[in-house]
């Protein structure tokens, strides 16, 4: 399929699926072509066997400055046009939580307002030095409500409050400190080591993989014992697949397993 506002190329023997954010005259702030196809890139590759995790990173100076609120874009709209437009930005929020593959957010520059909501819906996500992130919509007399809902099962209510009522920036370091990202790499490997985490989750059983992804998301609002009881239907249907099988023949016998996807 063909997309306008990202590129989607795929690596690692097709395992790894990369959408890079591509509107870097503007910031990759989303626009109503790049959050359409931020989403659908993100389902497409969901649904291609081949594809085992995805990557999301964006094209020049940065990954994301969030929602293009440009006086030409953001004119007068009624409140019922206003909602359509958030929710069509905000999706990819939504879409990733419901994706079956695992998701890397790969942050350089900056990464604020819905850059940093993508950040927190992300699985797992990883940047460089020096990246700075912030829920700056405050700034404009606006706020930055749908991310705040990924930041807030991120990092917390006070965490969460304070950037999304200051709108200041932090630093990687101190995102990786209150758990927004998982991982600060110096200046320049962010490709080699994004790769690196993303070759290092396709060598897992796919199956295995979505299962704990799946997993997660369904217990993550259940009370305690629900929780447990869900999990513990999934982990027995785990084990009764193929992969399961092979895995511990393949860890018995000192050799790398062959998934087959059953």
């Amino acid at each position: 399929m063909g997309y306008e506002a990202v590129l989607v190329e795929k690596r690692e023997q097709g395992h790894v699926g990369i959408v890079t954010l591509n509107r870097p005259d503007a910031l990759n702030t989303f626009s109503l072509e790049l959050a359409r196809d931020l989403s659908q890139a993100l389902v497409d590759l969901d649904g291609d066997k081949e594809v085992r995790v995805i990557v999301i990173n964006g094209a020049g100076k940065c990954f994301s400055a969030g929602i293009d609120v440009s006086p030409s874009v953001f004119e007068a709209m009624t409140p019922c046009e206003y909602y359509d437009w958030i929710t069509l930005m905000e999706k990819a929020i939504v879409t990733i939580s419901k994706l079956k593959k695992p998701v890397i957010a790969s942050v350089h520059g900056f990464a604020v307002a819905n850059g940093i909501g993508i950040v927190a819906a992300a699985d797992l996500a990883i940047a460089e030095e020096g990246v700075r992130f912030g829920a700056t919509a405050i700034n404009v007399g606006l706020n930055c409500i749908g991310p705040q809902v990924a930041l807030y099962r991120n990092i917390g209510k006070k965490k969460t409050l304070e950037l999304v009522l200051r709108g200041n920036l932090i630093l990687a370091d101190e995102a990786q400190r209150i758990g927004l990202i998982n991982m600060v790499v110096p200046k320049g490997a962010l490709e080699e080591e994004t790769m690196k985490l993303a070759k290092e989750l396709a060598a897992k059983s796919p199956l295995a993989l979505q299962s704990a992804k799946k997993s997660f998301y369904d217990m993550s609002d259940l009370e305690f014992n629900k929780a447990m009881e869900l999990v513990n239907n999934q982990f027995a249907l785990l084990c009764s697949l193929g992969d399961a099988t092979e895995g511990i023949k393949a860890f018995s016998e000192k050799r790398q397993p062959d998934w087959q996807l059953k």
